[in-house]
């Protein structure tokens, strides 16, 4: 994306999400910082996943809507939206066999018509996707015989490949490890300075108070705060999300928010 290309906008208008005629999230409101990450915290059940699927059109309103670029979501056709905005959800399986080459490639299909063929575009598309996720010479390897880490930053790199500015993951770095879960949060902080909008759930808060530029903090439903870590984030608002005492003292390294003597209330 270059300057001259407007970054599309992503918000919330008095959305409300239900699940099987139970509301899950209430009336919220919100719009995504442009060009920045945005991390969604909270307890287990608040519905960060309900409303990142929301806000991907996967789940239907039952109030309020979705915009993308001022228009509602699900009034715009699927191909355009899938050209703007695309979601890395939380659970991903491929066919046994797949290559990481292959399921890039996947990330290809919103850019080509029903016939065409794979492009010289397209191909170029592919390996700079591989190159930003640093998986060039993984690029003939079956998606089954990589580390976690790696398999997921393949999903990431399908995602770029999609060639979208808005880039929604479903908890990105569930069930890795230390080591992996770094890597793919320097993966996303990347993406982030080469102009993309990411928006990840994200259970670690630390790791969301350091990798994220906004954070979007959740109850029951409801936007319990939201802005830059520094600024929002204190001992009453970790008590009001998990219900647990703590102290809040600054990271001297990256200057971001770190929680000590963590005790849970009686």
């Amino acid at each position: 994306m270059t300057d001259a290309t407007p970054m599309p906008r992503l918000e919330a208008r008095d959305l409300t999400l239900a699940h099987r005629h139970t509301p899950v999230i209430n009336q919220l409101n919100l719009t995504l910082p442009p060009g920045q990450v945005t991390a969604i915290v909270g307890p287990n059940g608040c519905g960060k996943s309900t409303l990142l699927n929301g806000l991907a059109r996967v789940h239907a309103p039952a109030g309020g809507a979705v915009l993308l670029d001022g228009g509602d979501i699900h009034s715009q056709p699927s191909r355009e939206v899938a050209r703007k905005l695309a979601l890395l959800p939380q659970d991903n399986s491929a066919p046994e066999g797949l290559t990481v080459t292959d399921l890039i490639r996947f990330g290809r299909q919103p850019h080509q018509g029903w016939l065409q063929r794979w492009t010289a575009d397209d191909q170029a598309v592919l390996e700079q996707a591989l190159a930003a996720a640093d998986l060039l010479p993984l690029a003939d390897r079956p998606l089954d015989t990589l580390s976690g880490g790696q398999r997921q930053r393949a999903w990431i790199a399908m995602s770029i490949a999609q060639q979208t500015p808005l880039l929604l993951l479903d908890e990105p770095t569930s069930a890795l490890d230390l080591g992996h879960q770094i890597e793919v949060f320097e993966l996303i902080r990347q993406l982030a300075h080469q102009g993309k909008t990411v928006v990840m759930v994200v259970h670690d808060l630390v790791s969301a108070c350091r990798y994220a530029d906004h954070l979007i903090a959740m109850t029951d439903g409801t936007i319990q705060a939201q802005g830059a870590p520094g600024d929002i984030l204190d001992q009453s608002l970790i008590h009001r999300l998990y219900g647990v005492h703590c102290d809040v003292i600054q990271d001297p390294a990256s200057g971001t928010p770190v929680l000590v003597n963590l005790r849970k209330t009686p």
